[in-house]
């Protein structure tokens, strides 16, 4: 069982964003790193600058990088950006959004979990496309996880496996609205919630979370205990999202229950101390993705659904 970083999501300041990857790069038990801006583009020119770098640094410690898309490209520039990440060949591209299917001309690619597979026939499709790794919806059961992999035995696949769940993407940005700005002159205003910014019900309950234009749970998907079931299912690699904590002690963390260094209730004690808020894996189960489901098939807890 491998483990992949997945793209920041969150508008992180530049000059973190790249001392973040140097020190995955330097640190992290990680083997594939996903690199780029795939929420908003108009966060993409802060970073340019130091993508060079952190792609040199990462592949220099012997991490595989795959450039990430989009997930919705609407704009001529997007498209334009989207169609020269494609036709660089230095790196893999993980597409995030279908339109980058046909400026790769059947080169060999990734598809990230924001593209909706949801049955075998469908994962067939995109790796006669070309596709040789597929990161799954996180909403899928391991039932369909476990008929899409094994029907696919030359494809490596991959699971959300910790972080706050992307569960949409829009053409409006919550961010701007809520601060009383219009999108195209937003000012930047969801680099001030850089985990996300929580969303409560009128009951004052915590329901979802906004980055942007992105709508992502307000929970922390922890698969950290279903390591074994998402190796017989034939997950061949876990994804961690990164989030506003050590994600190098995360990264470790997974890797040491993985390699069976120390056993899974340890390990999910250690991570609730590293990122306390509240974690789940009801989507794994057919249950609400909030509820956090025992190893022995308990609903532990299920707070607002997200």
């Amino acid at each position: 069982m491998q483990l992949t970083l997945g793209p920041v999501l969150f508008n992180w300041k530049p000059e973190e964003w790249r001392d973040f990857y140097f020190r995955i790069a330097d640190e992290a038990p990680v083997d594939t790193v996903v690199v780029g801006e795939v929420v908003c583009s108009k966060r993409q020119p802060f970073l340019e600058e130091h993508i060079p770098a952190v792609v040199e640094r990462l592949a220099g410690a012997g991490k595989k990088v795959l450039m990430g898309s989009l997930v919705l490209m609407s704009l001529p520039r997007e498209r334009k950006a989207m169609g020269e990440l494609a036709a660089d060949d230095g790196f893999m591209m993980e597409v995030n959004d279908l339109s980058c299917l046909g400026m790769l001309g059947g080169r060999a690619h990734a598809i990230g979990p924001f593209v909706n597979i949801y049955n075998e026939s469908t994962a067939a499709y995109f790796a006669s496309r070309g596709a040789n790794r597929i990161c799954l919806p996180p909403e899928l059961p391991l039932s369909a996880i476990r008929s899409i992999a094994k029907s696919l035995p030359d494809v490596s696949f991959e699971v959300f496996s910790f972080g706050r769940v992307p569960l949409a993407i829009s053409a409006r940005c919550y961010h701007a609205r809520l601060n009383k700005l219009a999108k195209d002159n937003c000012k930047f205003v969801c680099e001030q919630d850089p985990d996300g910014l929580a969303v409560t019900t009128l009951d004052d309950e915590p329901f979802l979370a906004m980055n942007g234009v992105q709508t992502l749970s307000y929970t922390c998907a922890s698969l950290l205990g279903d390591i074994d079931k998402l190796k017989d299912a034939g997950v061949s690699s876990m994804r961690l999202s990164p989030q506003q904590c050590d994600m190098v002690a995360v990264a470790k963390l997974y890797r040491e229950v993985i390699d069976g260094k120390i056993a899974v209730a340890e390990g999910a004690q250690k991570l609730d101390q590293l990122y306390p808020l509240k974690k789940s894996n009801g989507f794994l189960f057919s249950k609400p993705g909030a509820a956090f489901i025992t190893d022995g098939g308990d609903v532990r807890r299920i707070v607002p659904a997200a």
